[in-house]
């Protein structure tokens, strides 16, 4: 009974999360080449709730745009955008999301509040190595470009995460 339960909730939390990841794309602040979006904002927060299952969600969002849902930033979708500059950083959010679970799953404020700054650096770093190989840039411009700008907004967005995870996780 508790194995049905617990299926349910992930299955209900995957397309809760799913959705909010798909809304958070379409707040979005259009910054060449890589957009400014809320996406990782709920990316972190299927982490925090759902623990290491938050990557299934993360997961089943990355295929439905690939498969041509426009689920992507400003509703973009197929796998020319996992092709195009943003795709590393799509990727990327799915171990971003598995790190932000397995660091919740630790009660210690010092594990979750590293296991988010990781997060982030996971699906930065693997942004700005897509981004480098994807547009045939240096990859210190590819840092520059894909991830300097956002490093400030992503730690606003890892904060607040936090700060909701504290209410609902």
């Amino acid at each position: 009974m508790v194995d049905m339960m617990h299926r349910a909730r992930i299955l209900a939390y995957s397309g809760t999360f799913i959705a909010l990841i798909a809304a958070g794309s379409w707040i979005s602040i259009p910054l060449p080449p890589v957009p400014l979006t809320l996406q990782t904002l709920f990316v972190l927060l299927s982490g925090i709730v759902m623990k290491r299952y938050g990557a299934i969600p993360v997961a089943l969002y990355v295929l439905l745009g690939a498969a041509g849902l426009p689920v992507y930033h400003n509703g973009t979708a197929g796998l020319g955008v996992l092709l195009g500059p943003t795709g590393g950083f799509l990727i990327g959010f799915i171990p971003a999301a598995l790190v932000a679970g397995i660091a919740y799953e630790h009660e210690s404020p010092a594990s979750r509040i590293t296991g988010l700054i990781a997060a982030c650096a996971i699906y930065l770093l693997a942004g700005a190595v897509w981004l480098s190989y994807s547009a045939s840039i240096p990859l210190l411009q590819a840092v520059l470009l894909g991830v300097a700008p956002f490093i400030i907004g992503d730690a606003v967005k890892a904060a607040a995460a936090y700060a909701i995870g504290k209410r609902v996780a």
